[in-house]
């Protein structure tokens, strides 16, 4: 449907406000930077690996985000890395719509790569004329992405399995990778951090884009995932017929009940068999994280991170975590 210019400008704000929302999956501040975290760095235009880094990364994987985690020692989208018998699986972190391989991460990268896990992260869901500003393209294309980088992660180490990790859309795309590309062959875990597994209602504002739908046109010029997202989509309905899991994968949800975008927040849960799903809450009640902040500095969620990648291991999770 094509709207005139007048009245693209009267939808402007209501569509604006709930591309907004949506947009708080993975947009974070400046001040969220930490030293741990890559700077980005300029492309390389030969197209290949940077001097200082260790190997060559994967056609997929943006140069300057790996030739700046590599010089920043990080260790993060290290494709030299070999999983350590403590941490035998590579793990591959998952952005949030609007998000990216980088800012996702600055929090949660660092944090597993000190615990000595191999970490990698990708970019998908990239649109034209969108730049660092991703997974807004087509559900299904992104889980394609998410495919051939897991295979190419999985190439680099000499292992057959990762660990997923994925906050917001990021904890519930690879579940359309898992179900319909084969994934489950080549996933051990997949810890999702705020994931809009059953979709949002944006604390109803989705409703509008049924009850005027000019504003779904205008948000869905945004990226298509935006309205694939909302609850009761016909793309979300595919994905969850049948039963929610896998077999062979284990299935981790953390969430927070101060969730804004992925509401209500118990639509994130997963049911079935190798599923634990956890409420930041109830560990403990002080806790105020909302959906930018479980995904990008609680400390607790971390925890539980890595307790759902090393159960063995698991150290209980506190409000001093």
């Amino acid at each position: 449907m094509k709207l005139s210019a007048s009245s693209a400008k009267r939808l402007g704000r209501p569509a604006a406000a709930m591309a907004m929302a949506v947009a708080v999956t993975a947009v974070p501040a400046a001040a969220t930077a930490s030293a741990d975290a890559p700077a980005k760095a300029p492309a390389n235009p030969s197209g290949t690996a940077p001097a200082k880094a260790p190997a060559k990364a994967p056609a997929s994987a943006p140069a300057e985000v790996t030739a700046a985690a590599n010089a920043a020692g990080s260790g993060w989208n290290d494709y030299s890395c070999k999983p350590s018998a403590a941490h035998p699986r590579p793990v591959v972190l998952v952005h949030g719509t609007f998000g990216n391989s980088v800012d996702n991460w600055l929090g949660l990268a660092p944090y597993l790569v000190r615990r000595g896990y191999c970490v990698f992260s990708l970019d998908y869901g990239q649109l034209p004329g969108k730049p660092f500003f991703h997974g807004l393209g087509r559900i299904e294309d992104s889980a394609k992405q998410l495919d051939t980088y897991v295979d190419e992660v999985l190439a680099a180490t000499g292992k057959s399995e990762v660990d997923l990790v994925g906050h917001s859309q990021g904890g519930m795309m690879p579940r359309q990778y898992l179900k319909f590309h084969g994934g489950a062959d080549k996933v051990n875990a997949l810890v999702g951090i705020a994931p809009s597994n059953h979709g949002t209602t944006l604390s109803g504002l989705a409703k509008l884009a049924d009850q005027f739908p000019p504003i779904g046109d205008v948000v869905d010029e945004i990226g298509p995932s935006l309205l694939q997202q909302k609850e009761g989509s016909d793309f979300l309905k595919k994905l969850n017929e049948g039963g929610d899991t896998v077999p062979g994968v284990k299935y981790t949800v953390i969430a927070t009940k101060y969730d804004e975008v992925v509401t209500p927040y118990k639509t994130q849960f997963l049911k079935g068999p190798d599923v634990k799903n956890v409420l930041l809450q109830d560990l403990c009640p002080l806790n105020i994280s909302e959906h930018l902040a479980i995904g990008l500095l609680d400390r607790m969620a971390f925890q539980e991170t890595a307790n759902a990648l090393d159960p063995a291991h698991a150290n209980p999770t506190t409000c001093l975590s």
